[in-house]
């Protein structure tokens, strides 16, 4: 069974962080409405959704993403770049404590799980404006008993690597050529992977949540949603406009990954 950790959204979520996005009023009630419509989504896609409580004062702790890097063998709460995200992670490790052994990225490291794109036994970091070298070193070390390799990656353009690429089938993943180098993951420990191109009208369209063969995809990039689904993969499109006025994206809303045999 996959769990999917997600987290109520905030009643500050106008407060939110914002980087490369002019703010703009937020609609909390149809925020709060899309969200409840992408857990179901998750649900139907054979997701057991484990739901944290809403933090009142913290903004963006609907993006539960950024706070943990979810590994069969163990997850990494991060230290996210933003400071004022940095109270998230406290519940967040004790929902995960329940199913795997923890790690921790440390200070002067920062991290952000959007900037973290595993693919097979490779994790790809992105450096971005949230995380940095320091982080990438740690989390190498937090993991490579366990046989994967870490990769850094220059991102630009963006908030997070992905912002920028991201997975959506086994040997093809989905980008944005403008904010990250197709030449960055490349390499025999990749393997042969296919490129699939956004739409160049829709900058953010290269964000989407891979869950078992089908995609979880914002409604608001029908021409990137056609290409998806001329290759055959199987969409299913949700409405998330108000979280992404908050610089939020499908992957930042929750954490996958499979529970283990063990688990009760």
């Amino acid at each position: 069974m996959l769990i999917a950790i997600t987290r109520e959204v905030s009643r500050s979520i106008a407060q939110c962080e914002l980087t490369h996005l002019s703010r703009v009023q937020i609609d909390l009630e149809l925020a709060r409405t899309q969200h409840q419509h992408y857990q179901q989504a998750l649900t139907e896609l054979g997701c057991k959704v484990v739901g944290l409580a809403e933090q009142p004062d913290l903004p963006d702790s609907v993006f539960v993403e950024d706070i943990a890097i979810v590994l069969d063998e163990c997850a990494v709460i991060t230290r996210p770049g933003a400071e004022s995200r940095r109270p998230e992670t406290d519940s967040v490790a004790r929902k995960l404590g329940e199913y795997r052994k923890l790690g921790f990225i440390e200070a002067p490291g920062t991290l952000d799980g959007g900037d973290v794109l595993r693919v097979d036994r490779t994790l790809y970091v992105g450096l971005s404006g949230r995380s940095n070298n320091a982080a990438v070193d740690q989390l190498r070390s937090l993991i490579a008993r366990y046989g994967y390799t870490v990769k850094a990656v220059e991102v630009s353009g963006c908030l997070h690597l992905k912002s920028a690429v991201s997975q959506v089938a086994e040997n093809t993943l989905l980008v944005n050529p403008r904010w990250v180098k197709a030449a960055d993951f490349g390499g025999a420990d990749f393997g042969a992977v296919e490129w699939l191109e956004i739409d160049p009208a829709e900058a953010y369209a290269a964000n989407t949540l891979l869950i078992d063969k089908s995609i979880i995809y914002p409604t608001s990039f029908p021409r990137t949603r056609q290409r998806l689904e001329q290759r055959g993969i199987p969409v299913v499109a949700v409405d998330v406009s108000e979280l992404q006025k908050a610089e939020g994206a499908v992957t930042c809303c929750s954490l996958v990954f499979k529970q283990p045999a063990t688990a009760a």
